[in-house]
């Protein structure tokens, strides 16, 4: 059922009772996820004919950089799955499928087998978030001198004008002077 070559699931021979999984490890990263010590896992995998479901919870730390200031901070994700795999053959021969709102937690697998660690990355990747931020009250950089505004304070003139609008307030002035 589970081979030694990583976390592979032979589909076809899962029992009708379904298959438990514990990982408690820690997971190769790459260049869009930074675990940092053991990413756990606690997933039970059902079988239907040739549809493999995934229910459960994965929790881990990872290593992301703030969106405002762009330092490195380490943040705990949870993410619940339910998930349905299909062999990809069910894919058909066309060459791009749209997917509806109902097929958005559907994946494929192939050859009969899944990768574990493939689906807790995938699953832990997705559920990054988009901009992350050290806090909430991050002040970012100044976009002046890039002086980081959480560490000190700058005196650079941070009131700029759209290059658009200088002939206005050029127009402006000479008002104010007539």
């Amino acid at each position: 059922m589970i081979t030694e070559e990583r976390m592979k699931i032979i589909i076809t021979e899962i029992e009708d009772e379904g298959l438990e999984i514990e990982f408690s490890e820690p997971l190769e990263g790459n260049s869009l996820l930074r675990p940092v010590g053991d990413v756990r896992a606690s997933l039970v995998l059902n079988r239907v004919e040739e549809e493999l479901s995934i229910k459960g919870n994965i929790t881990g730390r990872v290593t992301l950089q703030c969106s405002r200031c762009l330092i490195e901070f380490e943040k705990d994700l949870s993410v619940d799955v339910e998930l349905i795999y299909l062999p990809i053959e069910e894919m058909g021969d066309e060459e791009a499928h749209e997917l509806s709102p109902d097929e958005s937690d559907i994946a494929f697998y192939r050859n009969d087998e899944i990768d574990i660690e493939d689906v807790i990355r995938e699953q832990l990747i997705l559920n990054l978030p988009m901009k992350p931020l050290c806090s909430d009250d991050c002040k970012g950089l100044c976009p002046v001198c890039g002086e980081d505004l959480n560490l000190q304070n700058c005196s650079c003139n941070q009131t700029s004008i759209d290059p658009r609008f200088e002939i206005l307030k050029k127009l402006l002035s000479d008002r104010k002077e007539n």
